[in-house]
């Protein structure tokens, strides 16, 4: 039986058994991990990061706690993405969303193909000065997306005036196709696969 494009190839449920078992390091004493995210539980944590002047490309500045609530209650409820925290020694130190990009409204603005998958990150308040530290976070995440083997390409659409994220996007590898709309941004469509990446982390030189 020929795959529906606008099936999903794996769900919720794989994502939270492999997220699970994921794990980073960065040196002998700092390691990432992935936790859940609890809507009930960690939204005023989240609030207070998409209310920092650095997170006005999340679109949530200067939202109530009501609101980023409802916003995160209608992505769950989705059904087509996951959201976790990154957690750094049992920290809280960043947040991501994986999505299925047939299924998401990026899907409209090119020929999307099973085995596409997008994320969106947000990193919260810096508080400990660690080399290179967005760096291994976008080395974590897209060493975890092309582990599995149902991920042929990672799909991002970064704010076209989020300039650091360009920067990162394109150190990892992530090449760039076109500018596309959203109604609250006008984004560059990129995309980044396992050939590529790796071609990206011969020349990443981490500490």
């Amino acid at each position: 039986m020929v795959q529906n494009i606008y099936e999903t190839p794996f769900g919720i449920d794989f994502w939270a058994k492999k997220a699970a078992e994921s794990s980073y390091n960065i040196n002998q004493d700092l390691s990432f991990k992935f936790a859940p995210f609890q809507l009930d539980k960690d939204i005023p944590l989240l609030h207070h990061w998409v209310n920092q002047p650095y997170a006005k490309y999340w679109q949530l500045e200067n939202s109530s706690i009501e609101t980023v609530y409802a916003s995160y209650k209608e992505i769950l409820d989705g059904k087509n993405t996951c959201v976790f925290w990154g957690v750094l020694n049992d920290k809280k130190v960043f947040l991501v969303e994986f999505y299925y990009a047939p299924k998401d409204r990026v899907g409209e603005h090119y020929d999307a193909k099973i085995g596409d998958y997008g994320f969106h990150i947000l990193a919260g308040p810096k508080e400990t000065v660690i080399s290179q530290f967005t760096t291994h976070i976008f080395v974590y995440l897209l060493t975890f997306l092309f582990q599995q083997d149902e991920v042929e390409r990672a799909v991002v659409e970064p704010d076209i005036n989020n300039e650091k994220i360009h920067v990162l996007n394109k150190k990892a590898g992530f090449t760039y196709n076109k500018k596309i709309e959203f109604e609250e941004k006008t984004a560059f469509l990129a995309f980044n696969d396992r050939n590529s990446f790796q071609k990206a982390l011969d020349h990443i030189q981490l500490p």
